[in-house]
Protein backbone atom coordinates (compact mmCIF):
# COMPACT_ATOMS: atom_id res chain seq x y z
CA UNK A 1 0.00 0.00 0.00
CA UNK A 2 1.43 3.46 -0.98
CA UNK A 3 2.55 5.87 1.84
CA UNK A 4 2.41 9.12 1.36
CA UNK A 5 5.29 11.20 1.39
CA UNK A 6 4.79 13.09 4.97
CA UNK A 7 4.59 9.73 6.59
CA UNK A 8 7.64 8.22 4.58
CA UNK A 9 10.15 10.66 5.16
CA UNK A 10 8.53 11.56 8.42
CA UNK A 11 12.15 12.15 10.87
CA UNK A 12 13.27 9.31 13.58
CA UNK A 13 15.70 11.17 15.36
CA UNK A 14 16.74 14.89 16.52
CA UNK A 15 19.11 14.91 13.24
CA UNK A 16 16.15 14.81 11.31
CA UNK A 17 13.96 17.42 12.50
CA UNK A 18 14.21 20.79 10.48
CA UNK A 19 15.04 23.83 12.54
CA UNK A 20 13.99 23.62 15.70
CA UNK A 21 17.46 24.12 17.48
CA UNK A 22 16.19 25.59 20.72
CA UNK A 23 14.08 22.27 21.75
CA UNK A 24 16.85 19.67 20.34
CA UNK A 25 19.39 20.72 22.82
CA UNK A 26 17.12 21.75 25.44
CA UNK A 27 15.54 18.10 24.99
CA UNK A 28 19.29 16.23 24.14
CA UNK A 29 20.52 17.71 27.90
CA UNK A 30 17.51 16.81 29.45
CA UNK A 31 17.72 12.94 28.91
CA UNK A 32 21.60 12.76 28.67
CA UNK A 33 21.48 14.58 32.38
CA UNK A 34 18.72 12.24 33.12
CA UNK A 35 16.22 15.60 34.08
CA UNK A 36 13.45 14.07 32.73
CA UNK A 37 10.09 15.94 33.43
CA UNK A 38 6.47 14.64 33.81
CA UNK A 39 5.06 16.97 31.33
CA UNK A 40 5.78 18.86 28.52
CA UNK A 41 3.75 21.36 25.84
CA UNK A 42 4.72 21.32 22.53
CA UNK A 43 2.64 24.30 21.00
CA UNK A 44 3.36 25.93 17.23
CA UNK A 45 1.34 26.17 13.93
CA UNK A 46 0.55 22.95 12.28
CA UNK A 47 3.67 21.16 10.48
CA UNK A 48 6.36 21.79 12.30
CA UNK A 49 7.01 18.48 14.07
CA UNK A 50 5.39 18.72 17.35
CA UNK A 51 3.95 15.25 17.50
CA UNK A 52 7.03 13.78 15.75
CA UNK A 53 8.91 15.29 18.30
CA UNK A 54 6.66 13.82 20.70
CA UNK A 55 7.39 10.05 19.06
CA UNK A 56 11.88 10.79 19.09
CA UNK A 57 10.97 11.81 22.81
CA UNK A 58 9.62 8.49 23.57
CA UNK A 59 11.57 6.55 21.24
CA UNK A 60 15.00 8.08 23.35
CA UNK A 61 13.07 7.02 26.27
CA UNK A 62 12.08 3.67 25.70
CA UNK A 63 14.71 2.56 23.66
CA UNK A 64 16.67 -0.39 25.12
CA UNK A 65 20.12 1.54 24.96
CA UNK A 66 18.49 4.50 26.70
CA UNK A 67 17.67 7.04 28.18
CA UNK A 68 19.58 8.13 25.03
CA UNK A 69 19.08 10.66 23.02
CA UNK A 70 20.26 8.79 19.95
CA UNK A 71 17.88 5.52 19.71
CA UNK A 72 18.80 2.90 17.67
CA UNK A 73 15.83 2.50 16.31
CA UNK A 74 16.22 -1.06 15.51
CA UNK A 75 15.30 -2.26 18.97
CA UNK A 76 11.44 -3.72 19.60
CA UNK A 77 10.53 -0.41 21.34
CA UNK A 78 11.95 1.61 18.77
CA UNK A 79 10.51 -0.46 15.88
CA UNK A 80 7.08 -0.68 17.53
CA UNK A 81 7.10 3.29 18.46
CA UNK A 82 8.39 4.23 14.80
CA UNK A 83 4.87 1.96 13.84
CA UNK A 84 3.15 3.44 16.37
CA UNK A 85 2.32 0.13 17.67
CA UNK A 86 3.89 0.37 21.20
CA UNK A 87 1.75 -0.64 24.03
CA UNK A 88 3.10 1.85 26.87
CA UNK A 89 3.38 4.84 24.02
CA UNK A 90 -0.63 6.06 24.10
CA UNK A 91 -1.69 8.61 21.80
CA UNK A 92 -4.49 10.35 22.41
CA UNK A 93 -7.01 12.45 20.16
CA UNK A 94 -8.34 15.34 22.42
CA UNK A 95 -10.57 16.58 19.42
CA UNK A 96 -12.44 13.20 20.04
CA UNK A 97 -11.96 12.50 23.68
CA UNK A 98 -12.11 15.54 25.07
CA UNK A 99 -14.69 14.83 27.54
CA UNK A 100 -14.29 14.37 31.22
CA UNK A 101 -14.91 10.23 30.93
CA UNK A 102 -12.10 9.89 28.76
CA UNK A 103 -9.95 11.81 31.38
CA UNK A 104 -10.84 9.79 34.01
CA UNK A 105 -10.29 6.43 32.11
CA UNK A 106 -6.82 8.13 31.17
CA UNK A 107 -6.23 8.69 34.88
CA UNK A 108 -7.16 5.18 35.54
CA UNK A 109 -4.75 4.27 33.25
CA UNK A 110 -1.79 6.00 34.48
CA UNK A 111 -2.10 3.88 37.77
CA UNK A 112 -0.61 0.53 36.15
CA UNK A 113 3.40 0.59 35.17
CA UNK A 114 4.34 0.02 31.89
CA UNK A 115 3.93 -3.43 30.55
CA UNK A 116 7.69 -3.78 29.02
CA UNK A 117 9.15 0.32 28.16
CA UNK A 118 10.79 1.90 30.85
CA UNK A 119 8.23 4.96 30.74
CA UNK A 120 4.13 4.93 29.82
CA UNK A 121 4.14 8.29 27.52
CA UNK A 122 0.67 9.98 26.79
CA UNK A 123 0.97 11.96 23.91
CA UNK A 124 -2.28 13.93 23.66
CA UNK A 125 -2.94 15.44 20.33
CA UNK A 126 -4.48 18.80 20.09
CA UNK A 127 -5.26 19.34 23.97
CA UNK A 128 -6.33 22.97 23.42
CA UNK A 129 -9.93 20.74 22.78
CA UNK A 130 -10.01 19.42 26.10
CA UNK A 131 -13.06 20.92 28.66
CA UNK A 132 -11.98 22.88 31.50
CA UNK A 133 -13.91 20.35 33.41
CA UNK A 134 -11.59 16.95 31.96
CA UNK A 135 -8.61 18.94 32.36
CA UNK A 136 -9.84 19.57 35.85
CA UNK A 137 -10.64 15.63 36.31
CA UNK A 138 -6.31 15.47 35.07
CA UNK A 139 -4.96 18.24 37.16
CA UNK A 140 -3.84 16.35 40.09
CA UNK A 141 -2.55 13.31 37.87
CA UNK A 142 -0.49 15.83 35.68
CA UNK A 143 1.12 17.31 39.05
CA UNK A 144 2.18 14.27 41.09
CA UNK A 145 2.53 11.43 38.78
CA UNK A 146 4.04 8.44 38.88
CA UNK A 147 7.47 8.02 38.28
CA UNK A 148 7.23 6.15 35.00
CA UNK A 149 4.46 8.59 33.70
CA UNK A 150 4.91 11.30 30.59
CA UNK A 151 2.84 13.47 29.83
CA UNK A 152 3.04 15.73 26.19
CA UNK A 153 0.20 18.07 25.09
CA UNK A 154 0.75 19.16 21.39
CA UNK A 155 -1.18 22.02 20.61
CA UNK A 156 -2.01 24.90 17.98
CA UNK A 157 -3.44 27.07 20.18
CA UNK A 158 -1.18 27.41 23.26
CA UNK A 159 -3.71 30.12 24.92
CA UNK A 160 -6.47 27.84 25.19
CA UNK A 161 -4.64 25.44 27.73
CA UNK A 162 -5.31 26.37 31.62
CA UNK A 163 -2.80 28.59 33.57
CA UNK A 164 -3.49 25.58 36.21
CA UNK A 165 -2.12 22.96 33.69
CA UNK A 166 0.58 25.41 31.94
CA UNK A 167 2.32 25.85 35.53
CA UNK A 168 2.82 22.02 35.78
CA UNK A 169 4.84 21.62 32.54
CA UNK A 170 7.56 22.72 30.85
CA UNK A 171 6.69 24.67 27.22
CA UNK A 172 8.59 24.19 24.41
CA UNK A 173 7.32 26.69 21.08
CA UNK A 174 7.71 25.41 17.71
CA UNK A 175 8.79 28.37 14.90
CA UNK A 176 8.05 28.07 11.36
CA UNK A 177 10.40 26.40 9.49
CA UNK A 178 12.71 28.11 7.14
CA UNK A 179 12.28 28.47 3.68
CA UNK A 180 15.78 27.68 2.17
CA UNK A 181 15.65 24.69 4.68
CA UNK A 182 12.37 23.62 3.53
CA UNK A 183 13.47 24.09 -0.36
CA UNK A 184 16.81 21.62 0.35
CA UNK A 185 14.56 19.14 2.49
CA UNK A 186 12.17 19.15 -0.71
CA UNK A 187 15.09 18.74 -2.93
CA UNK A 188 16.63 15.65 -1.13
CA UNK A 189 13.10 14.13 -1.01
CA UNK A 190 13.04 14.24 -4.70
CA UNK A 191 16.03 12.84 -5.28
CA UNK A 192 15.28 10.32 -3.22
CA UNK A 193 11.98 9.76 -5.34
CA UNK A 194 13.56 10.19 -8.89
CA UNK A 195 12.21 13.47 -9.46
CA UNK A 196 13.41 16.29 -11.19
CA UNK A 197 12.35 19.57 -9.53
CA UNK A 198 13.41 22.94 -10.96
CA UNK A 199 14.02 25.91 -7.83
CA UNK A 200 11.36 27.70 -9.05
CA UNK A 201 8.90 24.50 -8.45
CA UNK A 202 10.22 23.95 -5.22
CA UNK A 203 9.60 27.75 -4.15
CA UNK A 204 6.36 27.69 -5.05
CA UNK A 205 5.44 24.32 -3.13
CA UNK A 206 7.25 25.67 0.29
CA UNK A 207 5.34 28.81 -0.54
CA UNK A 208 1.78 27.25 -0.43
CA UNK A 209 3.17 25.42 2.65
CA UNK A 210 3.40 28.88 4.97
CA UNK A 211 6.81 27.87 6.99
CA UNK A 212 4.47 23.86 7.20
CA UNK A 213 6.51 20.73 6.53
CA UNK A 214 3.82 18.67 6.25
CA UNK A 215 1.70 21.40 4.16
CA UNK A 216 4.67 21.55 1.96
CA UNK A 217 5.20 17.70 1.30
CA UNK A 218 1.18 16.90 0.87
CA UNK A 219 1.58 19.35 -2.24
CA UNK A 220 4.90 17.67 -3.43
CA UNK A 221 3.12 14.46 -3.40
CA UNK A 222 0.45 16.04 -4.94
CA UNK A 223 2.62 17.52 -7.46
CA UNK A 224 4.18 14.49 -8.47
CA UNK A 225 1.45 12.75 -8.82
CA UNK A 226 0.25 15.22 -11.59
CA UNK A 227 3.46 16.09 -13.79
CA UNK A 228 5.35 12.89 -12.96
CA UNK A 229 8.64 12.36 -12.49
CA UNK A 230 9.46 15.99 -13.85
CA UNK A 231 8.47 19.21 -12.19
CA UNK A 232 8.19 22.72 -13.38
CA UNK A 233 6.82 25.71 -11.88
CA UNK A 234 4.17 26.69 -14.23
CA UNK A 235 2.35 23.17 -14.04
CA UNK A 236 2.70 23.06 -9.90
CA UNK A 237 0.74 26.78 -10.01
CA UNK A 238 -1.81 25.76 -12.01
CA UNK A 239 -2.12 22.58 -10.02
CA UNK A 240 -2.44 24.18 -6.66
CA UNK A 241 -4.12 27.88 -8.01
CA UNK A 242 -0.86 29.82 -7.30
CA UNK A 243 -0.82 33.23 -8.87
CA UNK A 244 3.03 34.23 -10.54
CA UNK A 245 5.15 37.55 -10.70
CA UNK A 246 3.59 37.78 -14.52
CA UNK A 247 0.17 37.81 -13.21
CA UNK A 248 0.51 40.08 -10.13
CA UNK A 249 2.92 41.97 -12.77
CA UNK A 250 -0.39 43.30 -13.92
CA UNK A 251 -1.41 45.17 -11.36
CA UNK A 252 1.87 46.56 -10.46
CA UNK A 253 1.38 48.04 -13.68
CA UNK A 254 -1.80 49.34 -13.13
CA UNK A 255 -0.64 51.13 -10.19
CA UNK A 256 1.89 52.73 -11.43
CA UNK A 257 0.16 53.79 -14.46
CA UNK A 258 -2.76 54.43 -12.23
CA UNK A 259 -4.90 52.72 -15.11
CA UNK A 260 -8.61 51.94 -13.20
CA UNK A 261 -9.67 50.09 -16.88
CA UNK A 262 -6.84 47.74 -17.01
CA UNK A 263 -7.58 46.67 -12.84
CA UNK A 264 -11.50 45.91 -14.21
CA UNK A 265 -9.83 44.21 -17.34
CA UNK A 266 -7.94 42.00 -14.36
CA UNK A 267 -10.87 41.25 -12.56
CA UNK A 268 -13.17 40.45 -15.41
CA UNK A 269 -10.15 37.78 -16.69
CA UNK A 270 -9.89 36.13 -13.41
CA UNK A 271 -13.90 36.41 -13.50
CA UNK A 272 -13.85 33.99 -16.44
CA UNK A 273 -11.18 31.72 -15.61
CA UNK A 274 -13.03 30.54 -12.80
CA UNK A 275 -10.22 31.81 -10.53
CA UNK A 276 -11.24 33.00 -6.55
CA UNK A 277 -10.97 36.30 -5.29
CA UNK A 278 -10.70 35.67 -1.73
CA UNK A 279 -7.28 33.37 -3.21
CA UNK A 280 -6.09 36.37 -5.14
CA UNK A 281 -6.61 38.57 -2.84
CA UNK A 282 -4.79 37.06 -0.48
CA UNK A 283 -2.09 36.08 -3.11
CA UNK A 284 -2.07 40.05 -3.99
CA UNK A 285 -1.70 40.70 0.12
CA UNK A 286 1.61 38.84 -0.24
CA UNK A 287 2.91 40.06 -3.20
CA UNK A 288 2.48 43.55 -2.12
CA UNK A 289 4.42 43.07 1.17
CA UNK A 290 7.09 41.45 -0.35
CA UNK A 291 7.73 44.69 -2.61
CA UNK A 292 7.24 46.59 0.34
CA UNK A 293 10.38 44.46 2.52
CA UNK A 294 12.44 44.45 -0.40
CA UNK A 295 11.78 48.27 -1.07
CA UNK A 296 13.14 48.66 2.71
CA UNK A 297 15.62 45.81 3.08
CA UNK A 298 16.52 45.38 0.01
CA UNK A 299 16.45 42.17 -2.99
CA UNK A 300 18.28 39.62 -0.98
CA UNK A 301 16.62 39.94 2.05
CA UNK A 302 16.07 36.69 3.96
CA UNK A 303 12.69 38.11 4.65
CA UNK A 304 11.10 37.45 1.44
CA UNK A 305 10.19 33.76 0.62
CA UNK A 306 11.01 33.39 -3.17
CA UNK A 307 13.34 32.64 -5.14
CA UNK A 308 16.90 34.76 -6.27
CA UNK A 309 15.12 35.25 -9.67
CA UNK A 310 11.84 36.46 -8.49
CA UNK A 311 13.80 38.28 -5.78
CA UNK A 312 15.67 40.07 -8.82
CA UNK A 313 12.24 40.86 -10.38
CA UNK A 314 10.57 42.26 -7.04
CA UNK A 315 13.63 44.38 -6.84
CA UNK A 316 12.99 45.90 -10.23
CA UNK A 317 9.27 46.49 -9.70
CA UNK A 318 9.35 48.16 -5.83
CA UNK A 319 11.79 50.90 -8.02
CA UNK A 320 8.93 52.05 -9.11
CA UNK A 321 7.38 52.96 -6.27
CA UNK A 322 7.73 54.74 -2.64
CA UNK A 323 7.26 53.16 0.70
CA UNK A 324 4.40 55.67 1.49
CA UNK A 325 2.62 54.05 -1.71
CA UNK A 326 3.46 50.45 -0.93
CA UNK A 327 2.68 50.92 3.01
CA UNK A 328 -1.19 52.16 1.72
CA UNK A 329 -1.42 49.72 -0.69
CA UNK A 330 -0.61 46.93 1.33
CA UNK A 331 -3.16 48.02 4.14
CA UNK A 332 -5.96 48.53 1.14
CA UNK A 333 -5.25 44.61 -0.16
CA UNK A 334 -5.51 43.68 4.09
CA UNK A 335 -8.76 45.41 4.16
CA UNK A 336 -9.86 43.87 1.11
CA UNK A 337 -9.02 40.19 2.13
CA UNK A 338 -11.25 40.61 5.21
CA UNK A 339 -14.12 42.15 3.17
CA UNK A 340 -13.75 39.26 1.15
CA UNK A 341 -14.67 36.46 3.98
CA UNK A 342 -17.97 37.60 4.02
CA UNK A 343 -18.93 39.24 1.00
CA UNK A 344 -21.80 38.07 -1.06
CA UNK A 345 -20.93 39.99 -4.01
CA UNK A 346 -16.98 38.96 -3.86
CA UNK A 347 -16.42 40.56 -7.48
CA UNK A 348 -17.44 43.88 -7.32
CA UNK A 349 -15.93 43.94 -3.40
CA UNK A 350 -12.83 42.87 -5.49
CA UNK A 351 -13.29 45.74 -8.04
CA UNK A 352 -14.07 48.22 -5.44
CA UNK A 353 -10.84 47.68 -3.55
CA UNK A 354 -8.66 47.34 -6.68
CA UNK A 355 -9.69 51.09 -7.68
CA UNK A 356 -9.21 51.97 -4.38
CA UNK A 357 -5.78 51.38 -5.15
CA UNK A 358 -5.19 53.33 -7.95
CA UNK A 359 -7.15 56.32 -6.47
CA UNK A 360 -4.67 55.55 -3.44
CA UNK A 361 -1.61 56.50 -5.74
CA UNK A 362 -2.68 59.92 -6.86
CA UNK A 363 -2.50 61.16 -3.14
CA UNK A 364 -0.17 64.04 -2.72
CA UNK A 365 1.85 64.42 0.22
CA UNK A 366 1.02 67.20 3.08
CA UNK A 367 4.47 68.29 2.09
CA UNK A 368 3.63 69.01 -1.54
CA UNK A 369 0.27 70.55 -0.64
CA UNK A 370 1.99 72.84 1.48
CA UNK A 371 4.54 73.76 -0.88
CA UNK A 372 1.95 74.56 -3.87
CA UNK A 373 0.37 77.29 -0.90
CA UNK A 374 3.45 78.92 -0.42
CA UNK A 375 4.85 78.48 -4.39
CA UNK A 376 7.91 76.23 -2.95
CA UNK A 377 9.02 73.40 -4.59
CA UNK A 378 8.76 74.73 -8.11
CA UNK A 379 5.03 74.38 -8.04
CA UNK A 380 3.34 77.67 -9.91
CA UNK A 381 2.80 80.35 -7.20
CA UNK A 382 -0.65 81.00 -6.59
CA UNK A 383 -2.25 84.36 -7.16
CA UNK A 384 -2.59 87.35 -4.49
CA UNK A 385 -4.92 86.21 -1.93
CA UNK A 386 -8.04 88.62 -3.49
CA UNK A 387 -8.59 86.74 -6.31
CA UNK A 388 -10.42 83.37 -6.00
CA UNK A 389 -8.72 80.64 -7.07
CA UNK A 390 -10.94 77.64 -8.93
CA UNK A 391 -10.48 73.86 -7.43
CA UNK A 392 -6.97 72.18 -8.88
CA UNK A 393 -8.42 69.82 -11.76
CA UNK A 394 -5.40 66.57 -11.26
CA UNK A 395 -3.65 65.16 -13.81
CA UNK A 396 -5.32 63.04 -16.71
CA UNK A 397 -3.00 59.37 -15.63
CA UNK A 398 -1.01 58.08 -18.06
CA UNK A 399 -2.48 55.13 -20.03
CA UNK A 400 -1.48 52.41 -22.16
CA UNK A 401 -1.36 52.78 -25.95
CA UNK A 402 -4.40 51.44 -27.24
CA UNK A 403 -5.29 50.34 -30.97
CA UNK A 404 -7.44 53.12 -32.76
CA UNK A 405 -10.67 52.67 -33.75
CA UNK A 406 -12.48 54.58 -36.22
CA UNK A 407 -15.31 57.09 -34.89
CA UNK A 408 -18.95 56.15 -36.04
CA UNK A 409 -19.89 59.43 -38.03
CA UNK A 410 -22.39 61.26 -35.97
CA UNK A 411 -24.45 63.96 -37.39
CA UNK A 412 -23.55 67.36 -35.90
CA UNK A 413 -26.49 68.99 -33.62
CA UNK A 414 -27.31 72.50 -34.39
CA UNK A 415 -25.37 74.81 -31.67
CA UNK A 416 -27.40 75.69 -28.69
CA UNK A 417 -27.67 79.28 -27.78
CA UNK A 418 -24.71 80.63 -25.58
CA UNK A 419 -26.43 81.10 -22.20
CA UNK A 420 -26.32 85.01 -20.72
CA UNK A 421 -22.83 85.55 -20.18
CA UNK A 422 -22.84 86.55 -16.15
CA UNK A 423 -21.00 89.92 -14.82
CA UNK A 424 -17.49 89.76 -15.01
CA UNK A 425 -16.73 93.40 -13.93
CA UNK A 426 -17.57 93.54 -10.85
CA UNK A 427 -15.02 94.65 -8.05
CA UNK A 428 -13.83 93.21 -5.18
CA UNK A 429 -16.44 92.60 -2.31
CA UNK A 430 -16.97 95.57 0.10
CA UNK A 431 -18.14 94.72 3.37
CA UNK A 432 -19.63 98.03 3.95
CA UNK A 433 -22.40 97.09 1.08
CA UNK A 434 -25.71 95.97 2.14
CA UNK A 435 -25.83 92.73 0.80
CA UNK A 436 -29.26 91.86 1.58
CA UNK A 437 -30.81 94.09 -0.83
CA UNK A 438 -28.23 92.94 -3.81
CA UNK A 439 -29.28 89.48 -3.07
CA UNK A 440 -33.10 90.06 -3.03
CA UNK A 441 -32.62 91.92 -6.40
CA UNK A 442 -30.39 89.55 -7.72
CA UNK A 443 -32.96 86.69 -7.02
CA UNK A 444 -36.05 88.67 -8.33
CA UNK A 445 -33.91 88.76 -11.59
CA UNK A 446 -33.61 85.12 -11.51
CA UNK A 447 -37.05 84.30 -11.14
CA UNK A 448 -36.77 83.28 -7.36
CA UNK A 449 -39.46 85.10 -5.64
CA UNK A 450 -39.97 82.80 -2.51
CA UNK A 451 -35.68 83.54 -2.14
CA UNK A 452 -36.43 86.68 -2.50
CA UNK A 453 -38.99 87.26 0.16
CA UNK A 454 -37.17 85.28 2.29
CA UNK A 455 -33.89 87.17 2.11
CA UNK A 456 -35.94 90.36 2.67
CA UNK A 457 -36.37 88.78 6.19
CA UNK A 458 -32.67 87.71 6.66
CA UNK A 459 -29.25 89.21 7.28
CA UNK A 460 -26.28 89.26 5.35
CA UNK A 461 -23.04 90.57 5.76
CA UNK A 462 -19.32 90.03 4.50
CA UNK A 463 -17.06 89.26 7.26
CA UNK A 464 -13.42 87.88 6.92
CA UNK A 465 -13.92 87.96 2.82
CA UNK A 466 -16.89 85.32 4.14
CA UNK A 467 -21.17 86.06 3.18
CA UNK A 468 -22.53 85.27 6.66
CA UNK A 469 -26.48 84.77 6.12
CA UNK A 470 -28.50 84.80 9.07
CA UNK A 471 -32.43 83.76 8.45
CA UNK A 472 -35.00 82.21 10.07
CA UNK A 473 -35.57 78.84 10.41
CA UNK A 474 -38.62 78.09 8.32
CA UNK A 475 -36.66 79.20 5.58
CA UNK A 476 -34.48 76.54 5.25
CA UNK A 477 -35.92 75.45 1.79
CA UNK A 478 -35.96 79.07 0.27
CA UNK A 479 -32.49 80.15 0.49
CA UNK A 480 -30.78 76.95 -0.55
CA UNK A 481 -27.15 76.87 -1.43
CA UNK A 482 -28.07 76.41 -5.42
CA UNK A 483 -30.76 80.05 -5.01
CA UNK A 484 -27.78 81.81 -3.34
CA UNK A 485 -25.47 80.64 -5.95
CA UNK A 486 -27.63 81.57 -8.51
CA UNK A 487 -27.36 85.32 -6.90
CA UNK A 488 -24.20 85.69 -6.49
CA UNK A 489 -23.43 84.73 -9.69
CA UNK A 490 -25.93 87.25 -11.25
CA UNK A 491 -23.97 89.75 -8.94
CA UNK A 492 -20.66 88.65 -10.51
CA UNK A 493 -19.05 86.95 -7.22
CA UNK A 494 -19.42 83.39 -7.99
CA UNK A 495 -16.52 82.11 -6.10
CA UNK A 496 -17.69 84.21 -3.09
CA UNK A 497 -17.30 81.77 -0.41
CA UNK A 498 -21.05 82.28 1.96
CA UNK A 499 -22.64 80.63 4.72
CA UNK A 500 -26.22 80.36 5.83
CA UNK A 501 -26.81 80.60 9.62
CA UNK A 502 -30.65 79.41 10.55
CA UNK A 503 -31.84 81.18 13.77
CA UNK A 504 -33.69 83.59 15.70
CA UNK A 505 -33.40 86.39 13.70
CA UNK A 506 -34.79 89.78 13.90
CA UNK A 507 -35.73 91.46 10.55
CA UNK A 508 -35.10 95.15 10.07
CA UNK A 509 -35.81 95.84 6.49
CA UNK A 510 -36.20 99.58 7.05
CA UNK A 511 -32.92 99.82 8.17
CA UNK A 512 -29.40 99.17 6.93
CA UNK A 513 -28.23 95.58 8.49
CA UNK A 514 -25.17 95.75 10.55
CA UNK A 515 -22.63 93.41 10.15
CA UNK A 516 -22.09 90.64 12.37
CA UNK A 517 -18.75 91.79 14.85
CA UNK A 518 -16.39 89.15 14.74
CA UNK A 519 -15.72 87.56 18.02
CA UNK A 520 -12.83 89.38 19.84
CA UNK A 521 -9.62 88.48 19.31
CA UNK A 522 -6.04 88.45 20.98
CA UNK A 523 -3.03 89.71 19.76
CA UNK A 524 -1.60 85.83 18.51
CA UNK A 525 -5.16 84.91 17.37
CA UNK A 526 -5.19 88.22 14.79
CA UNK A 527 -1.59 87.58 14.10
CA UNK A 528 -1.75 84.21 13.36
CA UNK A 529 -5.44 84.70 10.74
CA UNK A 530 -3.56 87.70 8.90
CA UNK A 531 -0.91 85.44 7.93
CA UNK A 532 -0.25 85.06 4.15
CA UNK A 533 0.20 81.24 4.28
CA UNK A 534 -2.78 80.66 6.75
CA UNK A 535 -5.17 82.90 4.43
CA UNK A 536 -3.89 81.18 1.21
CA UNK A 537 -4.45 77.58 2.77
CA UNK A 538 -7.80 78.71 3.77
CA UNK A 539 -8.92 79.72 0.42
CA UNK A 540 -7.46 76.38 -1.07
CA UNK A 541 -8.80 74.34 1.26
CA UNK A 542 -11.86 76.02 3.01
CA UNK A 543 -12.65 75.29 6.82
CA UNK A 544 -12.63 77.62 9.83
CA UNK A 545 -9.56 78.18 12.47
CA UNK A 546 -11.37 77.40 15.97
CA UNK A 547 -8.73 77.84 18.27
CA UNK A 548 -5.12 79.16 18.01
CA UNK A 549 -2.39 78.31 20.56
CA UNK A 550 1.10 79.71 20.98
CA UNK A 551 3.61 76.71 20.98
CA UNK A 552 6.23 78.55 22.92
CA UNK A 553 3.70 79.34 26.19
CA UNK A 554 2.75 75.68 26.19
Amino acid sequence: MYQVIARKYRPQSFDDVLNQDHIKTTLRNAIEQKRIAHGYIFSGQRGTGKTTTARIVALCLNCEKGPTDKPCGVCPSCVEIAAGGAVDVIEIDAASNRGINEMRELRENVRYQPARDRYKIFIIDEAHQITNEAFNALLKTIEEPPEWAVFILCTTESHKIPATIASRCQHFSFRSVDFNDLIARMRDICRQEGVEADDEALAVLAQSGEGSVRDSLSALDQAIACCGNKLNAAQVRALLGAFGLDAMAQVSTALAAQDGSAMLALVDELERNGGSPQHFSRELSRYIRNLLVTKIAGGNSRLVTASPAEKEELARIAASFSEEDLTRYLQLSLDLFRDLQFSMQPRFHLEIGLLKMVQAGKLVPIEEALASVRGEGGAAKAPPPSTPTPPRQPPLPPRAAMPLQSAPSVTPRPAAAPPPAPVTNAGPPSADEDWREKLQSAMIKAGLQFSADAMGQSNAALVNNQLIIQAPKQFQLDLGHEEILTALKQLGHPTLRFKVVFGEVTPSPSTKPTPKAAPPQDEVTERALNHPDVQRFRELFGGEVRNVRNLKES
